[in-house]
């Protein structure tokens, strides 16, 4: 019979060999319990003991138990994952010389400690002290103007999914900026969509998975769309069309908490099942339209599965119509992105599961819910 000593002891074995054995993680979840964590020390980049993921207390509410115990201190981090949501920045508007609008926009670099489960804490590299970093929204052909200060202890930059000139595209040689230092970024919105920004300095992966990165939203302009114009109308934030929309952000994230190139915690906006413990709550009257972002290191693709409905699909938010219809799960690499739009007029109110459908994924941290209701929209909030 062979040895368990003869497969290599990564994670994910030992998260399989724990099942198989019945470690007390898997007792505790499959019965669920309630197994409280301790507070974990702070990691450095050079290691860190790694915190076993915490599971939750039993009940329909948690969904038989599979979230994470305690809770985040939002306060001390500096951003809540439910403000993220709907926390479009949309900059400083003016005209430019050409009759155009300028939109401006200061981002800094900087190094915080992160609390991204309860008692589990990351030392981030941020844009603006949250991870994910603002979430920039723009209109297509607007001139964008980004003011980047480096406050951070290591070289940084801010690479732009879209279009731009080769001295604006934020990688070494063109925007990277030491630290204490700034560069001004600038460029016409192109293409509408939904994309996202990200440091590009070197060594990538350790930039990108330590917090540098965003959503950069560019709504169409209908003018321009003349056939499709009511369909981009929809997607202009402050429209009145727009206004019968239900709008969130939702950036595909993991943490690798002791810097063994896995990941330890997995999210949407960064905090572990926090959309589990205080569900999004939408109007069963008014669809909804998700900026879906994977920016996962590590692990070759994330997902977004949505319980008990099917959904509309534009991969990277550039068509007006449909690249995928009628799914109720999709896939992305690192660094894709799209539009999900949703209806839950025909259905009963209720709590609805959506989840990344690696189980492993759902199981730390990507676990959410919509607490579908009606008559409970409110107005959308504008950078």
């Amino acid at each position: 019979m062979p040895s368990w000593f003869e497969y290599p002891t990564t994670r994910r074995f030992l998260l399989g060999a724990g099942a198989l054995l019945g470690g007390s993680s898997a007792v505790h979840l499959a019965l669920g319990q309630s197994q409280v964590p301790s507070a974990a020390t702070p990691a450095g980049d050079n290691g860190g003991s790694k915190v076993a993921p915490p599971v939750a207390e039993a009940g329909h509410d948690t969904h038989d138990g599979m979230t994470t115990v305690g809770e985040v201190d939002n306060e001390r981090n500096g951003f809540d994952p439910h403000d993220i949501l709907t926390d479009w920045d949309t900059g400083t508007a003016s005209r430019s010389p050409d009759g155009r609008t300028l939109r401006e926009f200061d981002v800094i670099a900087e190094d915080k400690e992160v609390e991204i489960a309860p008692g589990v804490f990351f030392p981030a590299w941020t844009y603006n002290g949250r991870v994910p970093g603002p979430t920039l929204r723009v209109g297509e052909g607007d001139r964008v103007r980004v003011r980047f200060r480096n406050f951070g202890s290591h070289p940084h930059s801010i690479h732009f999914h879209g279009i731009h000139s080769a001295r604006m595209d934020g990688v070494p040689g063109a925007g990277n900026v030491l630290p204490g230092g700034e560069f001004t970024y600038e460029f016409d919105a192109f293409p509408f969509g939904c994309h996202l920004y990200h440091c590009h300095s070197v060594p990538l992966k350790r930039h990108i998975h330590k917090g540098l990165y965003g959503a950069f939203i560019i709504d169409p302009d209908p003018a321009r769309h003349i056939e499709l114009a009511d369909v981009a109308r929809s997607r202009v934030l402050g429209s009145p069309d727009n206004a019968l929309w239900q709008e969130f952000v939702l950036v595909m994230n993991g943490f690798d908490t002791n810097f063994d190139d896995e990941n330890e915690i997995y999210a949407v906006n960064s905090i572990a099942h926090a959309y589990s413990k205080r569900p999004i709550v939408v109007d069963r009257g008014q669809p909804i339209r998700l900026y879906l972002i994977n920016i996962t290191e590590f692990d070759p693709i994330n997902s977004l599965h949505l319980h008990a409905n099917f959904f509309d699909y534009f991969d990277h938010g550039t068509t007006l119509t449909p690249t995928l219809k009628t799914v109720d799960t999709v896939m992305q690499c690192q660094g894709q992105r799209g539009i999900v739009e949703i209806s839950f007029k025909d259905h009963e109110p209720g709590l609805y599961m959506f989840h990344a459908h690696q189980s492993e994924f759902a199981e730390l941290g990507w676990m959410s819910l919509f607490d579908v209701q009606d008559g409970t929209t409110k107005p959308a909030r504008e950078g």
